[in-house]
């Protein structure tokens, strides 16, 4: 079920802005209603600001309404297996729980996938701010 979104996640990866690191990432995300939304990075000249292919994915996911994160896949093109940065493992939870599936990607498709809780386990949750 995942290849989709490998799929998405590299044709993302194609479009990425990186003249600056040459690390081109893409990502896919499912939501749990099942619509697809991906994203690739995007440097801009005062490196190391920009903002990742997750990211981005989750940025259009918001702009057409919102919704939980099933499950994301992703790729880079320099790097098998490459996890989700830190903040956007953040970013991650914000919109899923610990049983989202994290498929990493190599490139000719998922290679492992991990669920959320293991990849983020102590990240900061909503009910923290109360």
């Amino acid at each position: 079920m995942a290849d989709d979104l490998f799929a998405l996640a590299r044709s993302a990866m194609r479009k990425a802005h990186a003249p600056y690191s040459k690390f081109p990432v893409g990502a896919a995300i499912r939501t749990s209603d099942g619509r697809i939304y991906a994203g690739c990075n995007i440097e801009v000249v005062s490196f190391p600001e920009g903002w990742c292919a997750e990211t981005t994915a989750i940025a259009h996911m918001v702009m057409d309404g919102g919704g939980r994160i099933a499950e994301i896949a992703v790729l880079a093109e320099k790097l098998a297996l490459c996890t989700p940065c830190g903040g956007c493992r953040q970013r991650i939870a914000e919109f899923a729980d610990p049983r989202t599936k994290v498929h990493l990607c190599d490139e000719t498709g998922v290679r492992e996938t991990l669920l959320l809780g293991d990849l983020f386990p102590r990240g900061f949750a909503a009910d923290d701010l109360g």
